[in-house]
């Protein structure tokens, strides 16, 4: 290979490099964000199971901002169904719901992982290109 040749091919690893970078990056964001929900769903369903009517919650209102507020119904639970809607249910269905909701963000989270694990692996492959490409334009300087 001659030297605009290795060149030619040392920047296009380098590009496809940054590409398997930043699709890394992204997977595992996705995968923190999805752990940031699936945590927030335990909680949520282990309040539900141990709060009563009548308890006494601190209700975020967004910005750290929280308020006191008292439980009247506790079999009257609001969740988000996605898609922009939400529905009441008892406390059991809410709780079965979330819960249904983290399983499949595990089911996700699998996939991401598995995607990531695949990236990762491409990234390697591209690692190993780049070193045999620099061994390879260091071998004439060496005879010289």
């Amino acid at each position: 290979m001659s030297a605009s040749d290795l060149q030619g091919a040392m920047t296009q690893l380098s590009q496809e490099l940054q590409v398997v970078d930043r699709q890394i990056d992204q997977l595992e964001s996705e995968v923190t964000q999805i752990r940031t929900q699936q945590s927030s769903m335990r909680e949520a369903v282990r309040a539900i199971g141990e709060l009563d009517t009548g308890a006494t919650v601190q209700v975020p209102l967004g910005g750290g901002a929280f308020v006191r507020a008292t439980i009247e119904d506790i079999d009257e639970v609001i969740v988000d169904l996605g898609g922009d809607y939400a529905a009441e249910q008892d406390a059991a269905t809410a709780a079965e719901t979330l819960q249904r909701k983290r399983e499949a963000l595990d089911d996700r989270a699998e996939e991401l992982l598995g995607e990531l694990e695949t990236v990762v692996a491409r990234r390697g492959e591209l690692e190993q290109q780049v070193q045999a490409i620099q061994q390879q334009a260091q071998r004439p300087q060496q005879g010289e």
